[in-house]
């Protein structure tokens, strides 16, 4: 029978999750209800204390130490019955800090075992409470503080929720047998077509895809889900997040961009697709310093800066430093008729400069078992997709054929 867990501070707000817990083996599952309480004065019984089993845990005298403390020893009890197998999906309900506590025991839990949190904040903005993660932010309409005509029926439509969330799940885990090996792609406006050509190649394969839009959050999520064991390659031809943390746009994916497959060890193909933008807002969004560069108005709400030589360089420094720890190496791929579709010939971003700068780095400080593939065509072209997509069949063993081998420029194909 599928176990959820009904994770909160129970010496706060102890009635309403044991309503919803009642609801939940109501509706004919099993709920374990795991106390995340910084006092020892739960106000109903629970399954877990946390309390009693961190062991040598001295609670700080600060609360907000406190339920740090708690959080961190949570999300990883809470993981291992998920990994284990006892834990099938997990509720919360709190404000502030019962959402802080619930979200980040969800955080750490895999993408797919369905999460609800019932918060006082889940109509305000919630992206550091979400992150990346698929966790369902359920308003309380109401402050989680006691039971009445409106926390009932909120609280017995999450319970619902979670309920049904959770068969569904297992639903799918049971057909999950049928599924295609999954690829992560990476794409950006000014790389559609390259990444819609090398997909298409790779589905006719027997590949599933998932392609993330990068933006960002789109980074940010390919990489959570690359670290999660979900997928067995990615085709990351859209880095153009890197520009943005490197130089300083707004879709930067932080700084562990180009990391998650690394350490998974899976096989990836990595291109410096449109890294010769860097992303702001409206035109006048533009921060000044950068006020005598080139410009590229993409819509009325996106202004793009073209990077210079020097930036080019430091972000292949970017990248190299990340791909030289990859556990497998990858292979790279580089469009030297241009990273974008706007820095082809005649195109707004055109700088064969700049882009030599970054070709030129990556070369230099990439470990020499990487290999490093090129082709005198745009990052668009049938062509340069086609590699694409034949370099990541070939990291899984597929063979290459004769009529791609001979159109490479730079290393030779690898054989592993």
């Amino acid at each position: 029978m599928n176990v959820i867990a009904v994770i909160g501070t129970l010496d706060t707000k102890g009635e309403e999750h044991a309503f919803v817990a009642d609801k939940i083996r109501e509706l004919g599952l099993q709920a374990m209800l795991i106390d995340v309480g910084t006092t020892n004065l739960p106000t109903v019984s629970a399954d877990v204390r946390m309390l009693e089993i961190i062991s040598d845990f001295s609670r700080p005298h600060d609360r907000g130490a406190c339920v740090a403390e708690i959080s961190r020893a949570a999300a990883d009890y809470v993981a291992e019955l998920v990994r284990q197998g006892k834990v099938d999906g997990v509720i919360s309900l709190g404000g502030g800090g019962g959402t802080s506590i619930g979200t980040t025991i969800m955080r750490a839990l895999p993408f797919g075992i369905p999460k609800v949190m019932v918060s006082t904040l889940a109509s305000g903005n919630t992206a550091h409470y979400v992150g990346t993660s698929d966790i369902v932010m359920f308003p309380s309409i109401v402050d989680v503080a006691g039971l009445n005509r409106i926390s009932r029926s909120v609280f017995s439509r999450a319970a619902h929720a979670i309920c049904a969330m959770t068969l569904a799940q297992s639903v799918a885990q049971q057909n999950s047998s049928d599924q295609q090996p999954l690829i992560l792609a990476s794409m950006f406006g000014n790389t559609t077509e390259c990444v819609q050509t090398a997909i298409a190649e790779l589905e006719q394969a027997g590949f599933e895809s998932l392609v993330f839009h990068s933006t960002g959050t789109g980074g940010k999520t390919m990489e959570s889900i690359a670290a999660s064991g979900m997928a067995v390659g990615v085709l990351d031809i859209t880095t153009t997040e890197i520009a943005d943390e490197v130089v300083g746009g707004i879709l930067s994916a932080g700084p562990d961009r180009l990391e998650a497959a690394g350490r998974a060890g899976i096989p990836t193909v990595v291109v410096p697709g449109c890294v010769d933008m860097v992303n702001f807002g409206t035109i006048d969004s533009v921060p000044e310093k950068f006020a005598d560069r080139l410009l590229y108005q993409h819509n009325e709400q996106v202004t793009l800066m073209r990077t210079t030589p020097e930036e080019n360089a430091a972000i292949a420094r970017f990248m190299a430093n990340k791909l030289n720890r990859y556990v497998k190496p990858p292979t790279v791929i580089l469009p030297l008729g241009g990273v974008s579709r706007i820095s082809e010939k005649s195109g707004p971003f055109y700088d064969p400069k700049a882009d030599e700068a970054l070709f030129a780095v990556l070369r230099q400080e990439l470990n020499p078992e990487i290999p490093i593939l090129e082709l005198e065509v745009p990052v668009n072209h049938p062509d340069f997709a086609h590699l694409c997509a034949k370099s990541l069949l070939n990291l899984f063993g597929s063979p290459v054929s004769n009529s791609t081998q001979n159109s490479i420029t730079g290393n030779p194909m690898p054989t592993n």
